[in-house]
């Protein structure tokens, strides 16, 4: 939005811009707003409906999260954050099953012979990511770039045929 705002009352393009306050302001109620209408089904959905976190797994994702988007920044790359952490939920609820899965096998090596192997619908039980959750969430990942994509191209030809 800075650079528009730099745009419009300069009519150039620079590479580097101030962001006025009010830019901010509104940058700030946008996503408080957006926060106030989705936030508690994001949270709901991102901290327990996709694995169930503890205090430690928390950690683990604030973490991660934190230090990819700074490694991120210094590189340069515009990321999400939002997108970050899910990311990181989906990670430590990958590496529970996977350790899961792992401490069973272990175990049946260790009990060969005393008791009999996990049936093939307690495996299916034991999935600790929900996979319908993690589908649409890579849906929308790569949905959202294009379709933003498309939308600005749409609204710029919209304000470039009013305009001129």
């Amino acid at each position: 939005m800075a650079a528009i705002v730099h745009a419009v009352e300069f009519g150039t393009v620079a590479g580097k811009v101030g962001i006025p306050i009010w830019v901010m302001a509104i940058g700030a109620l946008g996503i408080s707003f957006g926060l106030f209408l989705f936030g508690p089904k994001l949270i709901a959905v991102v901290g327990n409906q996709i694995t169930k976190l503890n205090p430690m797994r928390a950690y683990c994702v604030a973490l991660s999260a934190a230090i990819t988007v700074i490694f991120a920044s210094w590189l340069g790359l515009p990321v999400s954050s939002t997108h970050i952490a899910v990311g990181a939920v989906f990670g430590v609820g990958f590496y529970r099953e996977w350790e899961s899965e792992r401490r069973a096998k272990s175990l049946a090596l260790s009990n060969k012979g005393k008791s009999k192997t996990i049936s093939e619908r307690k495996k299916k039980r034991r999935k600790l990511v929900r996979r319908s959750h993690f589908a649409t969430i890579i849906a929308a990942w790569v949905i959202t770039v294009p379709a933003a994509a498309v939308i600005s191209a749409i609204i710029f030809l919209i304000l470039k045929t009013v305009i001129n």
